[in-house]
């Protein structure tokens, strides 16, 4: 072979290994939903829909990151959704929201299915009940496989069960979830059938670190941070901070900050692969969505899944 042909065979090898290095960077335009439109979509075969919101600014071609938003009991997706604002939130930062409900009726509406823990309605859940973590992983897996979600940036946050249901998933499913944000409802696991005013560590061993920043009023009387209240409660929401913190092997003592008039923050530093604990409490706050959509974004926007 002469040197001019090697050169040119050399330089079409390159070619082509450019052309399949493009290939594997390339995306799927995402084709569900709409940009700017808030619609129903289908959670793989559970045949369980949810609302789905894809902000308009997104280019079809560029997976997102996605906030699932779990309502609480006796809720459900739509109501959720206005109530939170996330919309709006989503819209301004570029990401994708999704909003799922329930399937075991409590009320006017639904209740999550966390497993040996009552629903509001006394129940607590059995077989014949959905699965709601195979639900909401159907739910991610088919907006990844889709193309519109980047797998490595999936967040939970939700109100009161909604946000119990966010903790347990943190707690059972770490290998899917970035970061948790629960309001008004950080759980850590179970409470101790023994001793309920602790939480259970048997019932709360996350795979890997998990993120959590957490929101809660002073005055909620159905979700008493001090503990307490029903059976599915218990220990307070202090206890939950300090058991998800030693779950994350924070080694900094906790710092107490304002960050608004009647807002504080209590921060749990120097964790495992920077998996900070951050609870923030309204003085004079009820059980309401009291979350400060920016902030929350801000801190779980800042967290990939490893190993992704």
């Amino acid at each position: 072979m002469t040197a001019g042909a090697f050169k040119r065979g050399f330089v079409a090898l390159l070619a082509v290994l450019a052309g399949l290095g493009g290939a594997a960077t390339a995306h799927a335009a995402c084709a569900v939903g709409s940009p700017g439109a808030t619609v129903s979509v289908d959670a793989g075969a559970t045949g369980r829909p949810f609302l789905l919101r894809r902000p308009a600014g997104l280019a079809a071609d560029q997976p997102a990151p996605l906030l699932i938003l779990l309502h609480g009991s006796g809720g459900d997706g739509a109501r959720m959704l206005a109530a939170s604002r996330l919309e709006a939130t989503a819209e301004g930062h570029g990401f994708l929201v999704a909003a799922p409900t329930a399937a075991i009726s409590a009320g006017k509406g639904f209740a999550w299915n966390i497993p040996g823990v009552p629903t509001v309605t006394g129940k607590i859940p059995d077989a014949s009940d959905a699965d709601d973590v195979a639900y909401l992983a159907a739910l991610v897996d088919g907006l990844v496989a889709a193309g519109c979600v980047e797998p490595a940036r999936v967040y939970v946050t939700g109100l009161s069960g909604g946000g119990r249901m966010a903790s347990w998933l943190g707690c059972v499913a770490s290998d899917r979830y970035a970061a948790i944000a629960p309001v008004v409802g950080l759980r850590a696991g179970n409470p101790r059938r023994e001793k309920p005013d602790e939480p259970d560590p048997a019932t709360c061993q996350p795979a890997r670190p998990m993120p959590v920043i957490a929101f809660a009023g002073d005055t909620d009387t159905t979700n008493p941070t001090q503990g307490g209240g029903a059976g599915y409660w218990q220990y307070t929401m202090h206890a939950a901070e300090q058991r998800w913190a030693a779950l994350n092997g924070c080694q900094a003592p906790p710092t107490t900050q304002w960050v608004a008039p009647s807002v504080y923050e209590e921060r749990y530093s120097g964790c495992r692969s920077d998996a900070d604990v951050v609870g923030r409490m309204t003085v004079g706050g009820g059980h309401t969505w009291l979350a400060d959509n920016d902030a929350l974004w801000a801190f779980l926007s800042r967290y990939r899944r490893e190993g992704r």
